[in-house]
């Protein structure tokens, strides 16, 4: 699979503990190590001058490489036991009393909470008074979460009405929760009797949701898992392959894929595999000139044919009510 930023970012903080260890250390060896080319190393080499352990731009990393071998100059100065700003203490007190105010937070995780925001106040000393004087509200998905944990604890079935943008619809489900999980966003992981089949459901896309009388019986199924992230495509799911062009090359980062070879124009053709192919027509409407579906045949078609309705609605359309507004002045 091609490397993407997350991978950089992972590879350049082992990076940082690797090259410590190890001053003056060969490039090729250092490449052979991790895996890669000695210019994807230097490149990494080109980045680690700018990170450091103040985003005010100090304590920044002096790493440097003569093409043969690396030299960090200022090792023990960045491992120096690192002391919170006032204005870092405010924003991670004010953050941590925020969290703490959640609705759908468990008891034992708002107390060891607590716990360690009281530790964080001793330590900050005058700024944490400065913090007391700051809230923030979360008013999102705080209350579906309570509802989906409440059925959970409770084994009852729950009714929801949920967008789906794959579909661009919204659905009445009856669903029984199986387990909640955080991967970026907060997901419930439940059993859908619409789609007779196990489904992951993101709270933020609940429009409605009801906790019914009903006990809540899911069939015995094995919990994936998800340290590898939410999407992980299987070797039998189809396989889709999508050329994007220098604007489009963000879809090798937010999609997981099989292989990203580079075109002669900037781009990419991206090899990438799915359950639900139908689901990408709109990532290639996303993308409009800046990429296009290259396969399956039928799929690409459909993505045509989604683009000509679309344009065609405009034609049919050409002024809005602001458009209209706007002339009427």
């Amino acid at each position: 699979m091609a490397s993407n930023a997350i991978d950089q970012t992972r590879r350049m903080l082992s990076l940082v503990t690797y090259l410590r260890e190890r001053p003056g250390a060969h490039v090729s060896d250092v490449a052979r190590a991790f895996g890669i080319t000695q210019d994807e190393l230097i490149s990494d080499l080109d980045v680690l001058p700018l990170c450091g352990t103040s985003f005010r731009g100090g304590d920044l990393l002096d790493i440097d490489t003569d093409g043969d071998r690396i030299w960090w100059h200022n090792p023990d100065d960045v491992a120096a036991p690192l002391r919170l700003a006032a204005d870092e203490a405010t924003a991670l007190l004010v953050a941590a009393r925020a969290v703490s105010t959640l609705p759908g937070l468990r008891e034992s995780d708002r107390q060891a909470l607590l716990r360690a925001t009281a530790k964080l106040e001793t330590a900050a000393g005058e700024a944490a008074g400065a913090s007391a004087r700051l809230s923030v509200t979360f008013e999102s998905e705080g209350g579906v979460f309570a509802d989906v944990d409440r059925a959970i604890s409770e084994r009852r079935r729950l009714w929801l009405r949920y967008y789906s943008p794959a579909r661009d619809e919204l659905t009445e489900r009856e669903v029984d929760p199986i387990r909640l999980f955080a991967v970026g966003h907060t997901y419930m992981e439940a059993w859908c009797y619409l789609s007779e089949a196990r489904r992951t459901f993101r709270l933020d896309r609940v429009a409605e949701i009801r906790i019914m009388d009903e006990a809540s019986s899911p069939p015995d199924v094995e919990l994936r898992d998800l340290s590898e992230g939410l999407v992980q495509p299987a070797a039998e799911d189809p396989e889709v392959v999508i050329e994007v062009g220098p604007g489009g090359r963000w879809v090798a980062e937010y999609y997981p894929h099989d292989s990203a070879e580079e075109l002669p124009d900037g781009g990419l053709r991206i090899t990438l595999r799915t359950p639900d192919p139908t689901s990408l027509r709109r990532l290639a409407l996303r993308l409009g000139g800046d990429g296009h579906i290259v396969s399956p045949a039928d799929l690409a078609d459909s993505a045509r044919q989604a683009a000509r309705e679309a344009l065609a609605a405009y034609d049919r359309h050409p002024e809005g009510p602001y458009d209209r507004q706007e002339q009427g002045r």
